[in-house]
């Protein structure tokens, strides 16, 4: 088992699924292995990522961001973290753990936004070059439920403070997209803390024992 090599896992979900928790449970587990883990997120995770999320994230009536100009920002954050954090993170052995990453865009904009999926599929492939998470983890939470634990958290920011049916669309488009993959493990996230927590380290040990 290869566990010193760089690996890259991928949290995926809903708001409110619980994917913070779900990052912080799987440092700990990484680290107690004595790996080394860098954390990061997108949109952002470095300077330009940052501003990037900054504009995204922002709830503005006096220029509204555009459906377009949001693909290609998050497609900019991507490049800039892929390149400058997670890249050179792998090559030195540590474990990246990342709070989203390109399966979000399939879902919030190819599934919210209803972007042209052929679009989408260009640009990853011109900004990845054939990257990929080695493992993702889903949480699989009902928009409802995912948004009702994000309202306790406190202000929705721009994307948050979309419809009901726009999330129903994102969910969807996640679903749509993690039949296309074969590095998904799909976590009931409605569960308590602790059940989703065992499942979470269930999957990391079956993925440490193909390696």
């Amino acid at each position: 088992m290869n566990i010193n090599k760089g690996h890259c896992i991928v949290v995926e979900g809903l708001e409110g699924a619980g994917k913070s928790s779900a990052i912080n449970a799987i440092k700990q587990f990484l680290e107690n292995l004595k790996l080394k883990v860098v954390l990061t997120r997108e949109p952002g995770g470095t300077r330009v990522g940052e501003t990037i999320r900054h504009l995204i994230k922002e709830k503005t009536v006096a220029e509204p961001l555009q459906p377009r100009a949001e693909l290609l920002l998050m497609y900019a954050s991507r490049v800039q973290l892929l390149e400058n954090i997670i890249k050179p993170a792998l090559k030195l052995g540590s474990w990246v753990v990342a709070d989203r990453f390109e399966l979000s865009t399939w879902a919030y904009q190819g599934g919210g936004r209803k972007l042209n999926k052929e679009v989408i599929s260009h640009l990853s492939s011109f900004c990845l070059q054939d990257f990929k998470p080695d493992l993702v983890i889903f949480l699989d939470i009902t928009p409802e439920q995912g948004l009702q634990r994000a309202l306790n958290r406190g202000k929705f920011d721009r994307i948050e403070q979309e419809p009901l049916d726009f999330f129903n669309d994102v969910y969807n488009g996640y679903q749509e997209r993690i039949k296309t993959m074969n590095n998904v493990v799909v976590i009931d996230a409605s569960l308590p803390l602790a059940v989703v927590r065992k499942s979470i380290m269930t999957a990391l040990k079956n993925y440490m024992q193909t390696l």
